[in-house]
């Protein structure tokens, strides 16, 4: 099976970087097509070549690549991917990147910072991509930062229904982990029908990483808590929020989250937290610690969510019907 599909006079091609083979070769399969066979490898000194070994001439083009560690090696090989399809003739190129690095740097806190989230898509729009996919994005603004479509697309149908399966709706409550995150957690309760809780939360602006939880907002005394946030590093926000809701009578504790970044210590802060179990979708790969060691994570795919925009791309359709139920 090789990465081509044909619809009429329309070619669709399917290209993956080598940062999480597994999850681009699962979307392929959903698509019904393989992933197009690329030469691809570093120079002693870093530098990354890549060469398609099939055309791309007149090909609606669709490039994939999670921004996992280490992060700059593979938003740099995304880059020169779009840029040889460019130059390849391809008719259309969509950037897929179930994660999108850089993306907690959306705005300027202080003076003299970057906005990093923005520099990545003007990176993305000069190599030569029309078009951006992407899961759960930090900040919905970011969406502004590309001159181009970009289709957003949530884990929450996903993630929300595993829970739902999981958990008696009568005992359940939803907690954001911060204020930030109180739009999102809202929408999970308008799908699962439960009350919602906030746990507030303040962050030392000068130490990375660094949180104080203070106080719970909400009923969830006896409950079945189901923190959700759209990603987790270092384990360090999620798991002092789960030990605010155990000192507040929880009952059990849930965490999911779309993208499991999982960074230095998160390993050890998953394992030896009471949180009962941790969900994630494989937009990231799971760090071998992990993946080998911790009963209690569970990881569902994504893949079938983003081969269906994916499809409704390439057939001229409406990614935003995938989602109008929400």
């Amino acid at each position: 099976m090789t990465g081509i599909k044909t619809t009429g006079e329309k070619k669709m091609m399917f290209f993956s970087g080598r940062a999480h083979p597994e999850l681009a070769e699962e979307v392929a399969h959903q698509l019904g097509v393989g992933v197009v066979p690329t030469k691809a490898f570093d120079f002693a000194n870093g530098e990354i070549y890549v060469r398609y070994q099939e055309s791309a001439r007149g090909a609606d083009c669709f490039v994939i690549q999670s921004h996992t560690a280490p992060i700059n090696q593979w938003i740099m090989e995304q880059l020169i991917m779009i840029d040889a399809l460019k130059r390849a003739s391809a008719r259309s190129i969509t950037v897929i990147v179930p994660f999108y690095g850089y993306a907690r740097q959306d705005k300027k806190h202080r003076g003299r910072e970057p906005i990093s989230a923005r520099l990545i898509a003007d990176l993305m729009k000069t190599a030569g991509a029309d078009r951006i996919l992407t899961v759960d994005l930090h900040t919905d603004q970011i969406q502004g930062f590309f001159d181009g479509p970009v289709d957003h697309l949530f884990a929450l149908p996903l993630l929300a229904d595993y829970v739902g399966r999981k958990v008696d709706r009568e005992k359940l409550t939803v907690v954001s982990p911060d204020a930030g995150r109180v739009r999102v957690a809202d929408r999970w309760c308008d799908r699962l029908g439960a009350p919602l809780a906030i746990v507030h939360k303040r962050r030392d602006k000068d130490v990375a990483n660094q949180v104080t939880v203070h106080e719970v907002v909400g009923e969830v005394k006896g409950r079945v808590c189901v923190l959700v946030d759209d990603m987790i590093d270092t384990g360090g926000t999620i798991c002092a929020a789960a030990d605010a809701l155990f000192a507040h009578g929880a009952e059990d504790v849930i965490v999911t989250a779309t993208h499991g970044v999982l960074s230095g210590p998160a390993a050890d802060r998953l394992k030896n937290s009471r949180v009962s179990e941790f969900v994630f979708t494989n937009t990231l790969p799971t760090p071998g610690e992990l993946a080998d060691d911790l009963d209690k994570l569970t990881v569902l795919s994504i893949a079938p969510t983003i081969a269906s925009a994916v499809r409704e791309v390439f057939e001229d359709g409406s990614v935003t019907s995938l989602f109008d139920e929400q």
